[in-house]
């Protein structure tokens, strides 16, 4: 159906007049004329006018009582059609078009109801084998031809709910997507200055108390507190350019790699924590990125909360298809973590976001993380699986 077609359906719609008042003008003249070219002048009376008027005005109000202009149209009809059969028209014009408002717009009952008597009506009442077909073909024609109708205006509906609804997912989707991608960035940037503010502070506090002992340490320490500092102005300008960018897809957004885990490690050996690291940089962009934000994760609760000496790190290929990450300190573990405040955020039992994202890093990559106190030994063990086909 082309859009001049849907345009005047449109405004056929909106305006009923402009289609009932033509229909009732042709029902009230073919009627008329019917009367007026079947009679003879002496045989002309005025109620075979009335009721040729009666059975084709009230076509007007078709739409809003189907069934009621059916039943008003019908009654005079048949007492025409009884009393003056020799004045009706070959197509009633006005019985056609009440049958097929019926048929398009009247309840199921009403139908079929009208159908069955529209054609028990004219096999019985037909005077004529050639009549009755006649008035079989358009009678139940126009029946056919409302039927057709009121199915199409039920598919039209049927396609209009299919694209509300279409609509409606698209919509959603879009929020869960802006949603997802907040929930991504505010991952980002806890990482990022959970991290770095972290080391900084860890930094900051040593290098007053060795400045005159060790004037070399202190220099060591505010050097690392610069290049914590610096590496974490240095992810913050992605994040936020990705923000700033107008349309800017996913893609662009921070991907760190396996690789830069040198940086992070380093810089956790300059806080006073010795580092044993075993690193195979394996897998797409978004598992690395994920391995790496996890180990990030973990350092940055060793370095926080365990008071730990020693802390090891293994990022290792498993069968082929998992990214296996293991992060175990030699610290207070979950017993350090429930003794301060600040540190509870390692065993999960405060509202801390550490462990949360680590799982939740792990989860978007089809993986998981399992997290808690060692059980060779004391200490606390970050461990998550990634498969390599995320």
């Amino acid at each position: 159906m082309g859009k001049w077609t849907e345009g005047l359906l449109a405004w056929g719609r909106a305006r009923p007049w402009a289609v009932n008042g033509p229909l009732v003008a042709l029902a009230v003249g073919v009627s008329l004329w019917g009367v007026y070219a079947d009679q003879h002048d002496d045989e002309r009376q005025w109620w075979a006018y009335a009721l040729a008027l009666a059975g084709a005005l009230p076509l007007w109000w078709r739409q809003r009582a189907p069934w009621a202009v059916m039943v008003v149209t019908a009654v005079p009809t048949a007492v025409l059609s009884v009393t003056a059969h020799f004045a009706m028209p070959q197509i009633q014009v006005a019985t056609a078009v009440a049958i097929y408002t019926v048929a398009d717009r009247g309840r199921d009952w009403q139908r079929a109801v009208l159908l069955a008597f529209v054609v028990v009506g004219n096999v019985v009442g037909t005077r004529s084998f050639g009549g009755m077909l006649f008035s079989l073909v358009v009678s139940v024609g126009s029946f056919a031809i409302g039927s057709l109708v009121r199915e199409l205006r039920r598919l039209a509906g049927v396609e209009a709910e299919r694209a509300r609804q279409a609509g409606l997912r698209a919509a959603s989707d879009a929020a869960r997507a802006v949603a997802e991608e907040r929930a991504r960035i505010a991952r980002e940037m806890h990482d990022i200055l959970a991290h770095a503010v972290s080391l900084m502070v860890i930094q900051a506090e040593a290098g007053p108390l060795v400045v005159r002992g060790n004037p070399d340490r202190a220099i060591r320490a505010f050097d690392a507190i610069a290049d914590s500092g610096r590496d974490a102005m240095v992810q913050l300008r992605r994040v936020l350019g990705v923000l700033k960018e107008e349309g800017a897809a996913p893609a662009l957004a921070p991907q760190p790699r396996l690789a830069e885990l040198a940086g992070v490690l380093q810089r956790v050996r300059d806080s006073g924590v010795a580092v044993d690291a075993e690193i195979e940089e394996a897998g797409p962009a978004e598992v690395q990125a994920a391995a790496f934000r996890i180990v990030q994760e973990a350092l940055t609760n060793v370095v926080k909360h365990a008071g730990a000496r020693h802390v090891s790190v293994r990022v290792a290929v498993r069968d082929g298809a998992r990214l296996a990450v293991e992060v175990a300190d030699d610290g207070a573990g979950a017993a350090g973590a429930a003794g301060s405040g600040a540190g509870a955020g390692i065993d999960g039992r405060s509202g801390g976001r550490g462990l949360l994202s680590i799982r939740e890093r792990a989860a978007a990559c089809g993986g998981s993380a399992e997290t808690g106190p060692r059980t060779d030994g004391p200490g606390y063990l970050v461990a998550a699986v990634l498969p390599l086909n995320a």
